[in-house]
């Protein structure tokens, strides 16, 4: 039995700092809650020089990866850096070298998982990473272990702080989505490159690990449906509140009984009485629904120092059980769950839910009916209808008499639905692009 479990963490960022401040400062806390003594031994950075948060004594500061990687009293890597190549490279050398690995890089894992995780099977290796999607939330526990007895058939996902701060603020307070992200910038909610928070790649990473936790096997990242927030203008925010819908970047995975399942992230509309309607600012949530238990709700901060080093210090001490007792593979089966077997993802054109629609059209007697025509012609059947006057709160600027006109379709097909639009839009009906948003709720 090992007495005393030795920790190196590479990487000595925001995150980094919090797990440092809990190892040390909670030590005694951790040994009395586990059973198990655990050693921050190394810390690496490729920068010493910069200011910290959290200071280290010099004798744990380590100016090489050999420092970590070739002392072999430390037992667990924890990986924080970031990017997807050198993690890969460090992950891939760590286990070779027989040390366990806990991380929270979702890139990495969405897209090297499947090379990362057979390689660890080989070796008696355990990966921990429940740091890797929101946060502070043990959704990860929550799959592998609480829901383990049941099928997961749905996952829904408020997975990305930045683009939901966003969001709320365009809903709450009726300005552009220019003017918030800017104000998220400046609250530090926002990077200075946003570009994977609004384009939605953020929130696809850490889809498609809980897809492939869920359903059992791997998934080719670039086959994920991801549509990001910086096309959505603040007049379908509010339109969409007169039909009683709250738009959400959503993560959303769904199984279906022919083995194939479907992982996309998009803005939605949900019901504005939806549990998720309500996760407002930089919180982040996932609603699971199981075979058995029915929909749960996870709740909390995706992201931030402490909250995030909270999951990742779950995870150490989780493998530094089974390292001090000297327990492998012979109780953990795998870190992942999942079958040695690709998942068979829906192509987007095979989708089927329900859409807003939006067109600017002239204000005359007969567009609408030449439009549901159209509609009616791809089997596509409307639920409701908008249309606005000439004076409207929503539009910016001069509408040159074109004015707003929302279709709520009823299911349908994805391919029906780009086809239709399509058409209406050779028929030079409309104005400008049409908005597509898609909709989900008890009826699809």
């Amino acid at each position: 039995m090992k007495k005393i479990v030795n920790v190196a963490i590479v990487g000595y960022g925001v995150v980094g700092n919090g797990v440092a401040k809990i190892l040390e400062e909670d030590r005694d806390l951790i040994l009395k809650k586990s059973g198990v003594e655990i050693n921050l031994k190394k810390v690496f950075t490729r920068n010493w020089n910069k200011e910290f948060k959290y200071l280290l004594k010099e004798e744990k500061k380590a100016y090489s990866l050999d420092d970590i990687l070739e002392d072999k009293d430390i037992d667990i890597v924890v990986e924080l850096t970031g990017g997807i190549d050198f993690p890969y490279k460090l992950i891939k050398e760590a286990i070779l070298r027989g040390k366990h690995i806990t991380t929270a890089n979702k890139a990495l894992l969405a897209e090297r998982g499947k090379e990362i995780f057979n390689l660890a099977e080989e070796r008696n290796i355990r990966i921990g990473f429940e740091a890797s999607v929101a946060g502070g939330i043990p959704i990860i526990r929550a799959l592998r272990e609480g829901l383990v007895g049941n099928e997961i058939l749905k996952i829904y996902g408020i997975l990305n702080g930045t683009t939901n701060y966003i969001l709320t603020e365009m809903n709450e307070k009726g300005k552009s989505f220019d003017e918030v992200l800017k104000e998220a910038q400046r609250l530090g909610y926002a990077e200075a490159d946003p570009t994977l928070d609004i384009n939605g790649v953020d929130a696809g990473h850490k889809i498609s690990i809980l897809a492939s936790l869920s359903f059992g096997g791997f998934l080719n990242f670039e086959d994920v449906y991801i549509e990001g927030i910086d096309g959505i203008e603040k007049m379908d925010i509010q339109l969409g509140r007169e039909l009683n819908y709250t738009l959400k970047l959503l993560a959303i995975a769904k199984s279906y009984r022919n083995n194939e399942v479907e992982v996309r992230v998009h803005p939605t509309f949900i019901p504005s009485s939806h549990p998720l309607a309500k996760v407002d600012g930089v919180y982040n949530a996932v609603m699971v629904e199981g075979s058995n238990v029915g929909e749960c709700m996870f709740y909390g901060k995706g992201a931030g120092s402490l909250p995030t080093a909270s999951a990742v210090v779950s995870d150490i001490v989780d493998i530094a059980k089974s390292v001090s007792l000297g327990i492998g593979r012979e109780i953990e089966i795998t870190s992942m769950n999942w079958e040695h077997k690709d998942l068979n993802l829906k192509k987007v054109s095979d989708f089927y839910t329900r859409y807003y629609i939006r067109f600017m059209v002239p204000d005359k007697i007969g567009i609408l009916s030449k439009i549901a025509g159209v509609f009616a012609k791809h089997n596509i059947s409307i639920a409701s209808v908008i249309q606005k006057d000439k004076v409207v709160n929503y539009y910016n600027g001069d509408n040159d008499g074109y004015v707003p006109l929302v279709l709520l379709t009823h299911t349908a097909s994805e391919n029906n639905t780009q086809n239709a639009i399509k058409e209406i839009e050779k028929l030079k009906l409309t104005k400008g692009k049409t908005t597509l948003i898609r909709v989900e709720d008890e009826e699809n």
